[in-house]
């Protein structure tokens, strides 16, 4: 036993009962301290995150707004269909990705299971088509065609389908009414990307996660008055997700519908023409290259002369923007972005550039005239032009002697516009130029609104090329290590050009001036630019920004914001000059390159005037311009290694006018065959619970499709 007395032990014990109580009462304190932190300080900021946790939103997606022609046609519209969907993040948590679920689904639907996986894969810089490009926690359509049967089974087996969907869902159909699709002109829809959502944040139009965005024509360019608004129904869960109560919800407002200036039977009518145009155009020889033209692509537009309003516009090769709806496939997607197909996406009548040719000569008419040419002066149209040692001959070597720049106009004579061309590049100081050259020629086609877009309410248009001294310049200080390096002195003759552009690219020579004046060399238009030129000369020379919207009208019809025409310019002539080049323009179709075009043509009722065009391009075969107005309309078509002008296009131009105006084989007049006697202007009647209400579409009678096509001679 120890001696040491009890009292001994009580110093410690009391020291360490002191030490456990400031440990404890500091424990204490700076748990309260978090707690006043907690719950005084923050205490709203974490109140409100704590009520958004249980906060669950449902979204209603919003009715997109439909496409009409003219008279009230729906162009594009939505239908509801079997729509069946798999969540990506629910897939994700399986072991296997959802390989096994997506493999089932495979089979239910018809498909193979590699195309079902591909629909549901993110889209990088890496990853083919098909894939999402959508946020990766919206649900990802499979198809949009599934059937009841296929449906049923989904519901039914649900345990064997975690994370698919099959639901009826409203989704946008292109019905292609009387066969008029428009393809490029409507456009297409894909999913809303991440990135596309963040951007549009801070934006009076928000985007979200389930929404549909159109991607080009007008689904882009209208996209936000079409898409409407989501609504969001916002539900009060408790920590087990089981509702306790509704939140405050925004409810779905549908989208506005656009009334365009298409009228669907036109655009059929103009579709067709162009198509049958270039298969005609492929059955003939062309003695230049020892074979049949490719006729590998086309456009044609068709406006209204005093508005600039786009009645029709076809380009070809075309497709069906339904291969977007739901998801595209990978066989599609390669079909309208590979090269053997020739582009099909891309519209032709505002993306497609060529040199105009000889369509082009109502520009350089005018600018002779402001240079001080008198119009119905004496120009000598011999067979051929020699500079140096290249000679420019007319086309097919005709020669018509002194005549003036109306005939010249008429017979298409290319030497006198070579001769015209030549002198005001002299004039200008030729390869020493003036320190401020007149240039008229160049001017002129800026002032005709050339080298840059018309203003159409159509995203990606180019603006084609006017290739004055300053272009000149440009393109040489881009090109010129490119040339210096292929070009030799005496090799072939591209290899002769890039030594020549290497040495002297950035001057204006006599050779550029002479080959601008018929619309040839670097020279780039595109048919709408041409329509609207001519347009012009119709209306009395006011440039007009092309449209093919015609008014924005809420789902209800009670609000209606109508897109007047917006002149953009005039031509640069006066009423003189108008009046000599209309009348030298409507006897290239009485007596000129497009009379036997218009044989039996009612003249005296409808005055037609016309330009033809044949444009050469090197390595191609020519390219097709038929360009025309009457005093309500104008209409140009190209056909890309088509062959003539008039050869080419000029028989379906002349099918269309027929159908616009009812103009039978004998060239009488009947006006229940006519599908537009005057352009349109009423607007198409729309309910207040958004029935619209449209006119018949069917051809009026004797005017189908099949009858009266004036067929190549």
């Amino acid at each position: 036993m120890s001696n040491i007395p009890e009292t001994g032990r009580t110093p410690r014990v009391t020291i360490r009962l002191v030490a456990i109580q400031i440990l404890v009462f500091s424990l204490l304190l700076t748990l309260g301290g978090r707690l006043w932190y907690l719950q005084i300080r923050n205490g709203d900021e974490y109140t409100a995150e704590a009520a958004s946790n249980h906060v669950q939103q449902v979204v209603q997606p919003a009715v997109r707004g439909s496409i009409l022609d003219a008279r009230g046609i729906p162009l594009a519209d939505n239908e509801t269909r079997l729509v069946v969907s798999a969540d990506r993040t629910d897939l994700m948590r399986m072991r296997d990705d959802g390989e096994a679920v997506l493999t089932r689904l495979a089979g239910v639907l018809g498909m193979k299971p590699k195309d079902v996986m591909d629909k549901v894969r993110l889209c990088d810089a890496k990853t083919p088509q098909p894939c999402w490009n959508g946020s990766p926690y919206q649900p990802i359509p499979i198809t949009d065609e599934a059937s009841p049967k296929q449906a049923l089974q989904i519901r039914e087996r649900a345990e064997d389908f975690p994370g698919i969907s099959a639901e009826p869902t409203a989704v946008r159909r292109y019905g292609a009414p009387g066969r008029a699709g428009a393809a490029q002109v409507l456009g297409y829809l894909s999913p809303v990307t991440d990135e596309e959502i963040k951007k549009a944040e801070d934006t009076s139009s928000p985007l979200l996660r389930s929404d549909q965005i159109g991607r080009s024509g007008l689904e882009r360019q209208y996209d936000r008055e079409l898409r409407g608004k989501a609504g969001v129904t916002r539900y009060k869960v408790d920590n087990r997700g089981r509702v306790i109560g509704k939140a405050e919800s925004d409810k779905p407002r549908p989208g506005s519908h656009l009334v365009t200036s298409i009228d669907a039977r036109v655009q059929a009518i103009a579709e067709r023409e162009l198509s049958h145009a270039m298969k005609e155009a492929r059955k003939q020889f062309d003695r230049n290259t020892g074979r049949n033209y490719k006729a590998d692509a086309g456009a044609v537009v068709v406006l209204e002369a005093r508005t600039g309003r786009v009645v029709a516009m076809a380009s070809n090769p075309t497709y069906d923007p339904n291969a977007w709806v739901g998801g595209i496939s990978a066989r599609d997607y390669r079909q309208l972005t590979d090269r053997n197909s020739n582009y099909p996406l891309l519209n032709r009548a505002i993306q497609g550039q060529a040199a105009p040719g000889s369509i082009f000569k109502v520009v350089s008419s005018t600018a002779a005239v402001n240079a001080g040419y008198p119009f119905d002066g004496r120009y000598e149209c011999s067979s051929s032009f020699s500079l140096g040692n290249q000679v420019f001959k007319n086309f097919e070597s005709h020669s018509y002697g002194p005549i003036s720049l109306g005939r010249a106009l008429e017979v298409s004579c290319d030497t006198v516009f070579y001769r015209l061309g030549y002198d005001e590049w002299r004039k200008d100081g030729g390869n020493r130029p003036k320190q401020h050259p007149g240039d008229w020629f160049y001017r002129t086609a800026h002032q005709f609104g050339l080298g840059k877009e018309t203003g159409i309410d159509l995203p990606n248009e180019v603006p084609g090329r006017v290739p004055d001294r300053q272009w000149k310049k440009d393109f040489w200080k881009a090109n010129k290590n490119a040339w210096c390096k292929q070009g030799k002195k005496g090799g072939d003759y591209v290899q002769r050009l890039a030594y020549e552009n290497c040495l002297e690219g950035m001057k204006m020579r006599a050779g550029d001036s002479v080959n601008y004046s018929i619309g040839q060399g670097d020279t780039l238009v595109t048919p709408i630019q041409m329509a609207t030129i001519y347009a012009a000369v119709s209306n009395g020379g006011t440039l007009y920004d092309p449209t093919v919207g015609k008014a924005v009208v809420s789902a209800d019809g009670r609000h209606v914001r109508e897109i007047e025409p917006h002149a953009h310019g005039h031509l640069p002539m006066d009423a003189r000059t108008g009046r000599q080049i209309d009348q030298a323009l409507a006897g290239v179709a009485t007596r000129g390159t497009a009379a036997w075009r218009f044989t039996n043509w009612p003249q005296d009722k409808i005055p037609m005037h016309a330009k033809t065009g044949t444009a050469e391009v090197h390595g191609k075969q020519t390219t097709s311009w038929f360009a025309t107005y009457t005093k309500d309309y104008a209409i140009v078509m190209t056909i890309s290694q088509g062959g003539t002008g008039s050869g080419a296009s000029g028989p379906a131009v002349r099918n269309i006018y027929d159908a616009l105006y009812g103009v039978d084989d004998d060239g009488h007049i009947d006006r229940r065959k006519a599908l537009l006697s005057a352009p349109t202007t009423r607007l198409p009647e729309i309910e207040p619970d958004g029935t619209i209400v449209a006119q018949p579409l069917a051809l009026p009678a004797g005017n189908q499709p099949a009858r009266g096509r004036r067929e190549e001679s």
